[in-house]
């Protein structure tokens, strides 16, 4: 950590979770953050879905909900960033508290429900941006709407043109009957109109699907069907779970969704079940439990392309970001690798 984050990250933990978070957000727009930009070599250098990255260390979505951050957290060291969830409407998601912090497991559990500003101020705000990272938006759907399919495809036809990448988010625990979204039938009408209406748009942008960790073995295969015969540009493995793996904290019967730590494992199980159906015909993203360079070159070597973090900048603050690139870059040197590509899936 630099000496900003070892002096404010006490002080932030003892606030409330999600005062914290708004706090953080603050600061980051304030520059109390990391900004040497981010860490990039040859060997982590590439091009996923299209899309040119500096690394393939992400931050998931979640984070950011409300696009107020972009540039901060891409000077933080990001190879792409991931806002939202964002929803037709604006909504205040859940009753609070809704966010609880597990430091004795390293981990977090939040109910927050889709909360964020609605797509109209999150398209103003994605709209005037001046960077020029990769950032993308995770599509969510209103909590009373009589048609979710139509809110995912009113949401990308409002925001879709202002990013790289768009995320259809079908795995949040915290929307109740959103996980049903995952159904072979549904989900193949949902991607194939999203598609469809990002063939719309004057630039090209891919279309990823990010799925849950509790799901069988059937649905699995359903879901890596419809990823086959749609072309869906990558699959991010996973959301939080519901299980509640050995927790310590007093907060882990808390209803909602698992993060961090406890996550790593059982989202790798997921994503090499994915994995070996795709076999390297759809990229993967995984996330859950990253919080080390070796955490995200287990993933690569278990076959995704790129990872993606959150709960772990709770408890190691920004310049974990850089940290994470630059170890990897150091595993996959000593293993041999010229390239981040030449690592995925050899675990398999």
């Amino acid at each position: 950590m630099n000496l900003l984050e070892r002096i404010g990250m006490p002080l932030v933990k003892r606030l409330d979770p999600e005062v914290g978070h708004d706090v953080t957000i603050r600061a980051l727009n304030a520059g109390l953050a990391p900004r040497r930009g981010p860490f990039s070599t040859p060997r982590l250098a590439q091009t996923l879905a299209g899309l040119s990255l500096p690394n393939p260390v992400g931050l998931a979505a979640g984070f950011d909900k409300n696009a107020q951050a972009m540039a901060p957290l891409l000077k933080a060291g990001f190879g792409f960033i991931e806002v939202g969830a964002t929803t037709p409407k604006p909504q205040p998601g859940n009753p609070k508290p809704r966010l609880f912090r597990l430091s004795e497991d390293l981990a977090a559990i939040n109910r927050f429900g889709f909360n964020n500003d609605g797509m109209e101020v999150i398209a103003e705000r994605l709209a005037a941006r001046t960077d020029h990272g990769i950032v993308g938006l995770n599509l969510g759907a209103n909590k009373v709407s009589a048609n979710r399919t139509i809110d995912y495809i009113t949401v990308l036809e409002t925001c879709g043109p202002h990013v790289d990448f768009a995320t259809i988010n079908v795995s949040s625990p915290n929307t109740e009957r959103l996980r049903e979204l995952q159904g072979k039938d549904q989900l193949y009408g949902l991607v194939k109109g999203a598609q469809e209406t990002r063939d719309s748009f004057n630039k090209r942008i891919p279309i990823f699907l990010k799925v849950a960790p509790d799901i069988d073995e059937r649905l699995i295969e359903d879901i890596s069907e419809v990823a086959r015969m749609t072309r869906i540009d990558a699959l991010i493995c996973t959301n939080t779970t519901i299980a509640r793996p050995g927790l310590q904290s007093e907060h882990g019967i808390q209803k909602g969704g698992l993060s961090g730590r406890p996550l790593f494992d059982i989202s790798n199980a997921v994503q090499v079940e994915f994995a070996q159906r795709l076999q390297g015909s759809v990229p993967i993203i995984g996330v859950g439990g990253v919080s080390s360079a070796q955490d995200a070159y287990r993933k690569i070597r278990l076959g995704a392309s790129a990872v993606q973090l959150y709960t772990a900048l709770v408890f190691n603050g920004f310049s974990l970001v850089n940290k994470i690139a630059k170890g990897l870059d150091r595993l996959l040197d000593a293993d041999g690798f010229n390239h981040v590509s030449e690592a995925v899936g050899v675990d398999l």
